[in-house]
């Protein structure tokens, strides 16, 4: 395997996965890594994803083949002036973030263009932090990069490389294109689900009879309204323009649809739902885009004691770990009772086949 010398400006979630997976597929890499938090150093350090722990960004950065940039955006600009001094020609520095715009921007003020191809990988989790991470992350995940117009082919290639190595599957696009599709795609789902859930907050009654009810297609088309608020906010002041744009795109759709009920239009309406549907069902049941899949399975049960536990205690008893499972008193559009969710995709498909050879039926989303 080829030998590299790997960097990691930050060390959380993102940044400990991508460590994590080159670890796994690079075994002798020589990895290395600074973080303000000197715990999250020492866990990296004990458990062998890095060789050498940094306490500041410094000469032992330099020879680095690559250099991850996983440090809020906030410290990017610190962060790039005292990485400068160490970049070779033929290093590549790459970042981690879900917005483009702003480090393109820093980059090309910092003179760094010819280093710097930008990366968004399109994998993550409701979790945050190195505790959190893992070598499997960014698996079957697109992972986007976006060149500048300076850097090489030949480090633009050998970075796909890399990603493709890691089991992601590379995506390159201009930082431009990238930031309107995400603002579409992930950033404006982002904010209708929150403001949704809020809505339905502000409507409901003392008793709280929305919340108590709500359907399994809210739970669905809310979900992503319990990622980190820290992060969203963020990405609206980051991507502003763009899902501003999106936002009044959307908007007047919602209009459309308002004029459209308004006036009873029976035609229009069929065509608003009918070309949803159609369109939606084309698209693939995977998780490569920047919203994760709930890995769920559903499960008919009779009403006695013990009838959750058994199944836990079946899924338990092979090693299928449960993320939740609960009873689904508004089933208006599901099938099953029981709902059961999984931290990975292989561990659904495997629990519902163990359930079936129990006698369960089991239906799949």
């Amino acid at each position: 395997m080829e030998q590299l010398r790997i960097g990691f400006i930050g060390l959380g979630l993102i940044g400990g996965s991508i460590a994590k997976a080159v670890r796994k597929f690079y075994p002798d890499s020589g990895m290395l890594a600074y973080d303000t938090n000197r715990t999250t150093l020492s866990a990296a350090l004990k458990d062998g994803t890095i060789d050498l722990a940094c306490t500041s960004i410094d000469s032992q950065f330099a020879g680095c083949r690559y250099i991850f940039l996983c440090a809020p955006v906030a410290n990017n600009s610190s962060c790039l002036s005292a990485l400068k001094p160490y970049l070779s020609k033929d290093t590549v520095l790459t970042d981690v973030g879900s917005v483009k715009t702003g480090i393109h921007r820093e980059i090309t003020a910092a003179g760094m263009e010819a280093n710097f191809i930008g990366g968004h990988p399109m994998a993550g989790s409701e979790k945050s932090g190195y505790e959190n991470s893992n070598d499997h992350l960014i698996e079957n995940a697109y992972y986007v990069l976006t060149p500048t117009a300076s850097v090489s082919p030949e480090k633009v290639t050998a970075y796909s490389d890399l990603v493709r190595s890691l089991g992601a599957i590379p995506l390159i696009l201009n930082y431009q294109d990238h930031d309107y599709i995400t603002a579409v795609i992930s950033h404006l789902p982002h904010i209708i689900a929150s403001s949704l859930v809020n809505l339905v907050r502000d409507s409901d009654s003392l008793e709280g009879t929305m919340k108590a009810i709500a359907a399994g297609g809210f739970r669905d088309i809310t979900r992503i309204a319990s990622s980190s608020p820290v992060m969203w906010q963020q990405i609206c002041l980051t991507n502003r323009e763009n899902i501003l744009k999106t936002l009044d795109d959307y908007i007047r759709t919602l209009e459309t649809a308002r004029d459209e009920i308004s006036r009873s239009d029976e035609d229009s309406l069929y065509q608003l739902f009918d070309s949803a549907r159609d369109y939606r069902n084309s698209m693939p049941e995977s998780s490569l885009g920047p919203i994760k899949k709930a890995y769920a399975v559903y499960c008919d049960i009779i009403d006695e004691a013990g009838g959750i536990a058994t199944i836990a205690t079946i899924l338990a008893s092979n090693h299928i770990s449960i993320k939740n499972i609960g009873i689904l008193h508004n089933r208006e559009f599901e099938e099953g009772v029981l709902r059961i969710e999984f931290y990975e995709e292989e561990a659904s498909r495997l629990a519902a086949e163990l359930l079936r050879k129990y006698h369960y039926t089991v239906y799949e989303r």
